[in-house]
């Protein structure tokens, strides 16, 4: 395994960057921002699902409250003007409606957090995962371990120093990114090294930073968690359709921390297991399987 890692070392020297996982080419892109776009990311996790449904239920509350307040300044402006109105009231307070102003707000908020809490406490509540992985910040790159299986990579922008550019748009970036698999329009969301993970099976990421802060974030999944020095915080998703979701790290962390994207694919079971084999070949220190050697006292 180790003359293989060192060949392709050499190779790479004399051919220009060599990118692991140049398979699943084939897959579409789904979660990835859109020029002009507003809105959400379609949602490809039940938590993402949750947080749009959220968003529009407070949306409309707030669009509601919104008209509300402006009819009744509106309403004042003409009924109590100087003209209509060019004696003022002299009364100082109104009891029943000063109640109505505390009551009314205090029940607004009652009624969201009824069901804004249960959606956060879904995703604080960590799940039985069926994939584990470890998600490590950098400046300026990822590096993710999946810890069940003891093999971890680094995960750097198509583009960056570490992949033979600047962080600038070039012929070569992108030819780089079509061989890869992706458009020429990923720039600066598609890493050389992707996250894979099975569809539909629970993911716990463990994220933690080892310098400053940052944030493991894909939008299309719901998830988000600052990555700090010395702490180990866990999200998790259940992904439901096979594709690619990009994300960003979420938290300022320096001079190019708009090169710091995620990049996740979602393969069928079958898939995984054999893109998983060949990465504990490629990466892993020691065979799964291999046996644990004893020390003898003799």
């Amino acid at each position: 395994m180790k003359l293989k890692t060192m060949l392709t070392g050499v190779l790479a020297a004399f051919a220009g960057p060599v990118f692991a996982q140049d398979s699943f080419t084939d897959l579409p892109v789904i979660g990835a921002p859109s020029n002009g776009g507003i809105g959400f990311q379609s949602a490809a996790t039940e938590l993402a699902r949750d947080i749009h449904w959220l968003d529009g239920m407070v949306t409309v509350i707030i669009t509601g409250i919104v008209i509300l307040v402006t009819a009744l300044l509106a309403f004042c402006v003409v009924r109590y003007n100087s003209k209509t109105n060019p004696k003022p009231g002299s009364f100082t307070h109104n009891s029943p409606l000063e109640i109505a102003w505390t009551v009314g707000p205090i029940l607004v908020l009652v009624f969201i957090g009824a069901f804004s809490l249960p959606v956060l406490f879904k995703q604080q509540e960590i799940p039985e995962g069926d994939v584990y992985i470890k998600a490590t910040g950098y400046q300026w790159y990822w590096n993710h371990e999946y810890m069940d299986d003891g093999f971890a990579f680094d995960s750097y922008m198509i583009g960056s120093p570490a992949t033979g550019g600047d962080n600038s748009y070039s012929e070569e970036v992108e030819q780089q990114l079509l061989d890869a698999g992706y458009a020429p329009e990923h720039f600066r969301l598609a890493t050389d090294t992707a996250v894979v993970v099975p569809v539909n099976k629970t993911i716990v990421i463990q994220v933690t930073g080892g310098d400053v802060i940052h944030s493991w974030t894909i939008p299309a999944f719901g998830v988000k968690q600052d990555a700090v020095p010395g702490r180990l915080a866990e999200l998790w998703f259940t992904p439901e359709q096979e594709g690619v979701y990009f994300g960003q790290c979420s938290e300022l962390c320096g001079i190019a921390h708009a090169y710091m994207p995620i990049t996740v694919k979602v393969v069928s079971q079958e898939e995984y297991d054999v893109w998983k084999a060949d990465m504990i070949e490629e990466y892993a220190e020691a065979p799964a399987d291999a046996p644990v050697q004893v020390a003898s006292a003799e």
